[in-house]
């Protein structure tokens, strides 16, 4: 693939804390090569405000080998940028062209208060995930791991919903903010699995009960959660974690 560099425009939205009014800015930022992360680009920016005396600009990152799930941008309005699949930290400047003005914002939710800039704090996901509880495993050695038998396609859809990373790209594809493909990822996982059985019905309720306690939104069906989604995540997990909620609430 060739290599070229490119001058670009960016809109970056700069906001103080979750109280305070934010506002677009506009940076020019030149010499960008196309074999750069798009993180990478936002530290060269940063680079140049420091040494000019700016503010430079706040964003969350961590791994960046799309696994953290902490590298959530909004880019020309789509969650984590044009890339289907990909998360932000994955995303390469040959996704653009030499001119182009990038607008960069961060992920909009009520249950996403903005830290600042292109922060936000997603705890939200996390007081969900701690409602879900624990499951009743046996500690000390390994267990072999053909001692308890998984039907095949429950065995992979299991191992699929797993791979959700908590980022909120569906959070912040949604209209209603919901999280709705989030939870049910969190808990098909389980579902599915025999040592999920145990504590299924306290799981599901106690998760979608901090939900709602959230803020988050009811689900749209439009699946715009699974387009954007990094890791891909079917929305046949809603449908799963619908069917659960139910079997909770009638006792069964």
């Amino acid at each position: 693939m060739q290599h070229y560099t490119m001058n670009l425009k960016l809109k970056v939205w700069r906001q103080q804390n979750s109280k305070s009014e934010g506002r677009f800015e506009v940076y020019d930022v030149n010499d960008i090569s196309s074999e750069m992360s798009f993180l990478e680009m936002i530290d060269v920016l940063n680079e140049k405000l420091i040494k000019d005396g700016g503010d430079s600009i706040a964003f969350d990152h961590d791994c960046r080998e799309g696994v953290c799930g902490m590298c959530s941008m909004v880019i020309d309005g789509r969650p984590h940028g044009p890339w289907q699949g990909t998360t932000t930290c994955q995303l390469h400047m040959r996704a653009f062209k030499d001119g182009d003005t990038i607008t960069i914002e961060p992920f909009r939710a009520n249950a996403f208060p903005v830290v600042k800039d292109l922060m936000v704090n997603r705890g939200a996901f996390d007081r969900i995930i701690q409602a879900g509880g624990y499951i009743s495993v046996n500690t000390g050695n390994a267990v072999d791991g053909n001692a308890i038998l998984i039907d095949k396609q429950n065995a992979d859809d299991a191992f699929a919903a797993a791979a959700c990373i908590g980022c909120g790209a569906c959070v912040a594809a949604c209209k209603n903010a919901s999280a709705m493909l989030f939870v049910s990822a969190k808990v098909s996982h389980l579902a599915l699995l025999p040592q999920g059985q145990p504590e299924s019905k306290q799981r599901v309720a106690g998760m979608i009960a901090q939900m709602d306690k959230e803020g988050f939104g009811s689900c749209t069906n439009t699946y715009a959660c699974e387009a954007e989604c990094p890791k891909e995540i079917s929305v046949m997990n809603i449908a799963r974690l619908n069917r659960e909620y139910l079997q909770s609430n009638l006792g069964s």
